[in-house]
């Protein structure tokens, strides 16, 4: 009976329990559900959301492109363009070890320095940054899977070695490295923007957030004082004269008298920023941080300081000891033997004896302390970096024969800048003006202060005037028609004990015209031989650099303009009269050149424009770097406007006759 009960009631008990179980595992499902749910939305929902970002969306960084660098006239004298660069992401390779052979000779590269790259361990690697035309066509040719081409931001220098050393170079990521690219490198360097960007199913990109895109990011331009044509004209000078004497180095300064500003600042060997990695030993700018021994150049000042302390008029006589004088022990000398000197005579003469004796009666504090008020010791001001300021040992420390050394530009040192400086106040008449390279943006300077009294600078700048034109040290540097002054300067080099040898320093300080300074010029010759002396090294360069500079700003008398065209093609330096253009060779850079190896080649120096291209010729639709070396031919410095690396129009249009007072050539760019 009972088990009839059972029987009948144990289907709706199993109902019960179906029923049971299956809300149970319903309730579980739910409830694994919703910890699951919980779990990815709210304990790890923070790293998925990222992860999802990185697969489908990047950040993407756009800097713009680095700021250019002008001269006074608005002479392009740095630019960056866009090249091309290779990179590859290895694990998109399909066969890495059979992929290494072709990148190699694509890129031609060493085929084990490829293998190594593709070796790394990384999802990113640089092949090749700025590659040439030609290897990028190749790169494209081999259709490589994981291998992509990039356009990537080169700086250019257009005219080459021309100011290298004061324009210094970049890096490869476009950080200024050296001179005005780096001391300016937060003006120039373009802003940074972000941009969101996401991936769709074929690797494309669609921005999510373009704002800033159509922003400005480009870096601020800079322009210097420096004129390219002078700088030009410097630079040959100097180049002929430090091979002519077998010099080590040399450098040469063109100054404006009345602001101070620096309109050329010249160093060799030169160096060429465009291949900076070749020309490493080359990058000081000597000008800076070479602080030598100036020489008599210094007489100028000990001169001044003597005139202003009253310790001498312009007719105090000194007797110059036949040209041998012992003090202490120490032998002093002069070239040529002399009785009695007035003081005008003394400078003009250059006498050792006679300005030794002058500066023991200055003494040696207040010689010193007028040394300090013309700048010695301290730093020019300019904003370039790694300036040396020099040595000049405390008053205190002179025994007389140290007086005596210091008072004929021995026994201290100073830089070029410092003797420029220090000269300008005489031309100035007596009040010290700051030097100046950079226009735009302005350059912080020091204020002007008073050294000397007007009437003791002018004494002076007459003193000098007859070293040049009438029988003194300088007469090489004399220019027909043009009232010179200047000084001469031959210092003993110091050996490592500090002994003076065989070796010197050759320089000659001068101004043109002399008696209303436009220009003031210091040529320095380190080591010539066997002539040593800087009225034979050193004046002749600035009479040089002084003539077409003249030329060149129109302020030569008409009755030389025969004499600077003789002079010129007899230096075969290539200088129109009205100093308009730079006369190059022409020479057409090949594509398949790299930059660096492009602007290897010397341009040839040319009297003359090329026979027959007397007509605008068409540089539209090429590189700006082609355009700007092909245009050389025509001695012209082109101007250059808009962004990018390709030359999209130009004025005036090809085929049109060149104006027949100069050439002009105007380029807009676009990117290609």
């Amino acid at each position: 009976m009972k088990t009839d009960r059972l029987n009948k009631s144990s289907p709706r008990d199993w109902v019960r329990i179906r029923m049971t179980l299956l809300g149970a595992c319903i309730l579980l499902i739910w409830g694994g559900l919703w910890y699951r749910a919980f779990q990815v939305q709210v304990v790890r929902g923070p790293e998925l959301t990222a992860m999802a970002a990185r697969q489908h969306k990047a950040a993407e960084f756009e800097r713009g492109m680095r700021g250019e660098i002008f001269d006074r006239q608005g002479r392009l004298l740095a630019k960056s363009t866009l090249i091309q660069s290779v990179y590859v992401r290895p694990l998109e390779l399909e066969d890495p070890e059979a992929a290494a052979p072709v990148l190699a000779a694509a890129l031609e590269m060493p085929v084990g320095q490829v293998r190594t790259l593709l070796g790394r361990p990384q999802n990113f690697i640089w092949l090749s940054r700025q590659i040439t035309d030609r290897n990028a066509r190749n790169i494209l040719n081999a259709g490589l899977r994981g291998v992509y081409l990039t356009e990537e931001s080169a700086r250019f220098y257009p005219h080459g070695h021309l100011a290298g050393q004061v324009l210094g170079f970049v890096g490869l990521d476009g950080e200024g490295l050296e001179g005005v690219e780096k001391a300016y490198d937060e003006v120039l360097v373009g802003r940074k923007a972000t941009f969101v960007a996401q991936r769709d199913a074929s690797g494309r990109r669609m921005y999510l957030d373009a704002q800033g895109r159509e922003e400005d990011l480009r870096g601020r331009n800079v322009t210097l004082t420096l004129d390219a044509q002078i700088q030009f004209f410097a630079e040959e000078a100097l180049a002929a004269t430090v091979k002519k004497f077998n010099g080590k180095t040399g450098m040469a300064l063109v100054v404006h008298v009345p602001t101070g500003e620096m309109l050329a600042m010249a160093n060799y060997p030169f160096f060429n920023p465009n291949m900076p990695r070749q020309n490493a030993e080359q990058w000081r700018n000597r000008i800076l941080s070479d602080a030598l021994e100036p020489g008599s150049t210094l007489k100028a000042m000990l001169m001044a300081a003597a005139l202003e302390e009253r310790v001498i008029t312009n007719d105090t006589v000194y007797y110059c000891e036949e040209g041998r004088w012992r003090l202490t022990g120490v032998n002093i000398r002069d070239v040529k033997g002399r009785g009695w000197l007035p003081a005008n005579k003394i400078l003009r003469y250059s006498s050792n004896i006679c300005s030794a004796k002058i500066g023991l009666d200055l003494g040696a504090v207040r010689y010193h302390d007028y040394l300090r008020k013309m700048g010695f010791a301290e730093r020019s001001g300019l904003p370039l970096l790694g300036e040396n300021p020099g040595l000049l040992r405390p008053p205190k420390s002179w025994y007389p024969v140290d007086l005596a050394a210091v008072s004929f530009g021995q026994g201290m040192s100073a830089n070029a800048l410092q003797m420029a400086r220090a000269y300008l106040i005489l031309a100035n008449r007596g009040v010290m003006h700051p030097l100046r390279l950079v226009r735009d943006p302005e350059q912080d300077v020091a204020p002007i202060t008073v050294v000397f009294r007007e009437e003791v600078a002018r004494t002076v700048m007459r003193m000098l005037q007859e070293v040049v034109e009438d029988d003194g040290t300088g007469t090489q540097a004399r220019i027909s028609g043009v009232i010179g002054a200047g000084k001469t300067g031959t210092a003993q080099k110091a050996t490592a004990s500090g002994s003076y040898g065989d070796r010197y320093v050759a320089s000659f300080a001068g101004f043109y015209p002399g008696d209303q300074p436009e220009y003031f010029i210091y040529v320095v010759v380190d080591e010539p031989h066997p002539q040593h002396y800087g009225g034979v090294v050193a004046a002749p360069a600035v009479r040089d650099i002084g003539l077409r500079s003249l030329a060149y700003a129109g302020k030569l008398p008409e009755g030389n303009v025969f004499s600077a065209q003789e002079d010129t093609r007899d230096q075969n330096q290539g200088l129109s009269v009205q100093g308009t253009r730079i006369d190059r060779a022409g020479l057409e850079r090949n594509p398949d050149l790299s930059l660096e190896e492009a602007v290897t080649n010397e341009f040839v120096l040319a009297d003359t424009l090329i026979v027959g291209q007397d007509m605008v010729p068409n540089v539209t639709g090429i590189s700006v770097r082609r355009a700007v070396e092909r245009l050389r031919g025509y001695g012209v410095l082109p101007e250059v406007e808009g962004g990018g690396g390709i030359v999209s129009r130009q004025v005036p249009e090809p085929g049109q006759p060149w104006p027949a007072h100069e050439r002009r050539l105007t380029l807009w760019l676009e990117v290609s």
